[in-house]
């Protein structure tokens, strides 16, 4: 029996050395290929071997960031030899990343991100075009170029764009044509194959998947009678609360505008009040609907479902301690210019058109300040409602006529203020652009908010 056993242990042992013998031959004949850059997936590092040529005869410039849009696209300041006002708008070449402003969609926070990171952390950046000219996109308005980036802590430039390519970043991506088309053609498969981010086939971590279209503020502006009676969902900062309504407004730093939206949320108290407060950013899901006494757009119908935080439908506080912009503003500037914004056709999104817009209605909703208005005539409500001394100023600033509306305002010692404290006198107002009975107007609704010229 005891040989039995000492033979049954030798066998075993015998077993355990082939197979680690083995293992070692199969670990000798196929080492683990490299990580990728920024995936934690092993296989081809595409932009790790692909070098900048700073001798090639593509045109370069180093350059610093203005502003960040979203994956493939921001804006660069550069020498007025390249661009008149000393901005380079850049479309990355040869990637599409999902978008982030405008309509958003699965996976475009994180290209956006993604995008954003690199370039905060760079030492150094440079642009280059494809060929020996600079290139302008179907827009006329954007460059097309490739955005090379210098990490603090390396001595080598890295393409942006093929990283993002590389990352399963890029929905799709150029032409062999392109002069890095080929190396980006390669990331782009390598990306599908080991199904990194936009070919996961998961659900991205930071996207909302409910009922509501998921856009950004300046889409709802520029398109607002599509959107009639849909759900949508937005964010923005709160920045006044009047009259069962909150004014939530949010920065686009393509056209360099906030955008607002009037948001009503009725007679709701409790936690959504809380979410709604004064410098909180959020998360409205709503429905869109046309306030007919008003002649304006509003968002309503909000929900709140306390013991269900993550659900898609709710009204959430991102977080707190916002300030309103204020953005000060001339009257000729807000009443009289026009903007060009490029938006959508259609729901889709997938289509986009240049349209003109007067400045007022892309900023209803959001908070300006104007100085030096005269007043010039005043109106004070008295019908007998909850509006009696309310007041309309009509200002005149430097020939463009301004109306200023109030609620009913009082001063610090709780005396009622009338048309006699504002009449004849140059003021400043800090409100929220509004429109009323044809035209648009500044409403106010603090006393702090007017201040009076001595």
């Amino acid at each position: 029996m005891c040989v039995l056993m000492k033979n049954k242990k030798r066998l075993l042992a015998l077993f355990l050395v082939l197979c680690w013998v083995l293992c070692c031959i199969v670990g000798c004949h196929n080492p683990a290929p490299p990580e990728t850059e920024g995936t934690g997936a092993t296989g081809v590092d595409y932009v790790a071997q692909t070098k900048l040529n700073m001798n090639s005869d593509t045109k370069k410039q180093e350059v610093t960031v203005k502003s960040y849009i979203d994956g493939d696209t921001t804006h660069f300041f550069v020498p007025t030899a390249i661009s008149e006002d000393g901005v380079l708008k850049a479309r990355y070449m040869g990637i599409n990343t999902p978008e982030s402003t405008g309509k958003i969609e699965e996976w475009g926070k994180k290209a956006s991100n993604f995008t954003k990171e690199k370039l905060m952390s760079a030492s150094s950046i440079i642009v280059e075009s494809d060929n020996s000219n600079w290139n302008v996109d179907s827009t006329g308005g954007r460059h097309l170029v490739w955005v090379w980036y210098k990490p603090k802590d390396g001595n080598d430039y890295r393409c942006l764009n093929l990283e993002l390519i590389q990352n399963g970043l890029s929905i799709s991506c150029g032409t062999t044509a392109d002069r890095y088309g080929q190396v980006a053609s390669d990331a782009f498969q390598q990306a599908k194959t080991q199904k990194l981010n936009v070919f996961s086939g998961e659900k991205d971590p930071d996207f909302f998947y409910g009922d509501a279209y998921e856009l950004d503020l300046k889409e709802l502006r520029t398109n607002i009678s599509l959107y009639d009676n849909a759900k949508v969902a937005f964010e923005g900062v709160v920045t006044r609360n009047n009259n069962n309504s909150v004014y939530v407004e949010s920065y686009d730093a393509e056209t360099d505008m906030y955008y607002g939206m009037s948001v009503y949320y009725g007679y709701e108290t409790g936690a959504l009040l809380n979410i709604l407060a004064i410098g909180n950013r959020v998360r409205v899901v709503g429905t869109v609907t046309y306030y007919e006494t008003g002649g304006t757009w509003q968002v309503s119908g909000l929900s709140y479902r306390e013991f269900k935080p993550k659900d898609p439908g709710n009204t959430i506080c991102i977080s707190s301690g916002h300030e309103a912009a204020n953005r000060e503003l001339t009257a000729e500037q807000l009443f009289k210019s026009t903007v060009e914004v490029e938006t959508s056709v259609d729901l889709s999104g997938e289509e986009t058109e240049l349209k003109s817009f007067d400045y007022a209605h892309l900023a209803m909703s959001t908070s300006v300040s104007l100085k030096n208005l005269r007043v010039i005539s005043a109106y004070t409500t008295n019908n007998g409602g909850e509006s009696d001394g309310a007041m309309t100023l009509t200002c005149d600033a430097d020939g463009t006529i301004v109306d200023v509306r109030t609620i009913v305002l009082y001063d610090e010692n709780g005396q009622l203020l009338t048309e006699a404290d504002y009449l004849n006198k140059t003021i400043d107002v800090v409100g929220i652009v509004d429109y009323f009975s044809g035209s648009y107007q500044i409403k106010v609704f603090t006393a702090a908010d007017i201040t009076v010229h001595e």
